[in-house]
C-alpha cells in the first residue's frame, strides 16, 4: 500500500513568513509636535499601532480615527483635520487619511473627501478623490485637488459643480 501527501505552497510559505505585529501600541493617544519650542500640531487618536519590524517601510496606523490641529507661528489655530482612519509613513514624511475626511481652515472653509494625502516635506495636501469645499458663499465639488497645508490656497482639478449659497435663507 502506498500513501502520498501533498501540501499547498501557500501553507508552506505561511510557516516561513514572519508574522506582522506592531512594535508599539497605544490607546487614547495625544501627540504634540513642536519646532524650536513652538507648537506646530496636536494629534489625538483613539488607537495607534506602529510597525517597524518585518516591513519594507515603517508605518503607523490610526485605525479608530484621528483629529489633527495645526498652529501658525504665533500658535494660533490654522486648520483642523478629522478622519476615520490614518496611516503615517515617517521615512517619507507622508500621512494618508481616509473615510469621512474633513478639513476646516481658519477662514471657516471646509473640505470634505474620502481620501487625502499630506506631504510634510512640501507642506501640501492633495487628493485624487471626489472633494467638496464649502465656503461662506458657495459649495464647489470636483475630482481631485491640491492645497497648501492650511487649506487657504487650494485648486480643484476637475470641477464638477458649483452651488451658490444665499446666506439670507440660511
Amino acid at each position: 500500500m502506498l500513501f502520498s501527501c501533498q501540501n499547498k505552497r501557500s501553507d508552506i510559505m505561511a510557516l516561513t513568513t514572519p508574522k506582522l505585529s506592531p512594535t508599539q501600541k497605544g490607546t487614547g493617544i495625544t501627540m504634540i509636535y513642536t519646532d524650536s519650542a513652538r507648537l506646530k500640531m496636536v494629534m489625538k487618536a483613539g488607537k495607534m499601532l506602529t510597525y517597524e519590524k518585518n516591513v519594507k517601510e515603517p508605518f503607523t496606523i490610526l485605525p479608530n480615527g484621528l483629529t489633527m490641529k495645526f498652529y501658525d507661528k504665533t500658535e494660533k489655530l490654522e486648520a483642523t483635520l478629522k478622519a476615520n482612519y490614518g496611516v503615517h509613513y515617517p521615512s517619507r514624511k507622508r500621512m494618508e487619511v481616509k473615510y469621512n475626511v474633513e478639513v476646516l481652515n481658519k477662514n471657516g472653509e471646509k473640505l470634505n473627501t474620502e481620501h487625502l494625502i499630506w506631504d510634510e516635506v512640501t507642506k501640501k495636501i492633495h487628493s485624487d478623490a471626489f472633494v467638496k469645499i464649502t465656503t461662506g458663499k458657495e459649495i464647489i465639488m470636483g475630482k481631485g485637488f491640491e492645497s497648501n497645508e492650511d487649506l487657504t490656497q487650494y485648486k480643484i482639478k476637475e470641477v464638477t459643480g458649483t452651488i451658490q449659497l444665499n446666506n439670507e435663507e440660511l
